[in-house]
């Protein structure tokens, strides 16, 4: 079996030779964009469970995208078995295994169907908890799979945070997921995340009159977080959009 540097190198190659874009992959293969330039980059293991998707998009065949030999001695046991019956039991036999093969048929029209009903949706993973209200320490082992409706993901965008708590109300809710792009300088007026003194927040930046920075929240519930020298602050990313169950 292929190591996870072969494989990606593999994959690699092959897109180059048929001229396919990473977003053109990750779209066929039904996972974000984001998601997919980590497996290219190496921070992220090659997705086994994904291996038909990939094989499909790329043209192969899950064995050779793996590296695994696929061995099949039991067709000439077949023919040797059923060389030796008389008519009447080959005749059986041939009907028996129409009706297997009829049932296998009709389980893979079933599977594509459901694969059709999925297709609208991608794969791709929340990295961290952000705070829409008195902020939220990073949780660094956050790694949670999320499916999403793919007419509501962006075009562009690095990461997903999830959101706890109603500081952003309307515009955000509780439990929405945001789709950042990573960026250490927020426009004024702009929604961003920040990490305050090792707290993540998202609020919207502003400026004060006498020239002092502060992080306002939609919720008129909430006070406006003030800035100071003496705070660690951390820009890390834009809110690009914003994800809602329905």
């Amino acid at each position: 079996m292929r190591s996870n540097n072969e494989i990606i190198n593999l994959i690699q190659d092959r897109i180059d030779e048929k001229g396919m874009s990473m977003s053109e992959l990750a779209r066929q293969v039904g996972i974000a964009k984001s998601t997919m330039s980590r497996y290219f980059n190496r921070t992220r293991e090659f997705p086994l469970n994904k291996t038909d998707d990939f094989a499909k998009a790329l043209g192969m065949t899950p064995e050779y995208l793996l590296g695994i030999q696929k061995v099949n001695n039991i067709e000439p046991e077949i023919l040797t078995i059923f060389n030796q019956l008389d008519e009447d039991r080959q005749a059986n036999v041939v009907d028996y295994a129409t009706t297997l093969l009829n049932e296998q048929v009709s389980m893979k029209a079933t599977t594509v169907l459901e694969k059709y009903r999925t297709d609208d949706y991608i794969i791709d993973y929340v990295e961290g908890l952000v705070a829409a209200g008195h902020g939220t320490f990073q949780e660094d082992n956050l790694h949670m799979e999320v499916r999403l409706r793919a007419e509501d993901v962006p075009e562009s965008y690095d990461t997903i945070a999830k959101v706890a708590g109603d500081s952003m109300e309307p515009l955000i809710e509780d439990n929405d997921l945001l789709f950042i792009k990573v960026t250490s300088q927020v426009d004024i007026n702009s929604i961003g995340i920040f990490q305050i003194n090792g707290k993540n927040f998202v609020k919207k930046l502003k400026r004060d009159y006498d020239g002092s920075w502060y992080l306002q929240s939609l919720n008129s519930g909430y006070e406006e977080i003030h800035l100071s020298e003496n705070d660690d602050i951390r820009t890390i990313g834009e809110v690009v959009s914003v994800y809602r169950n329905r």
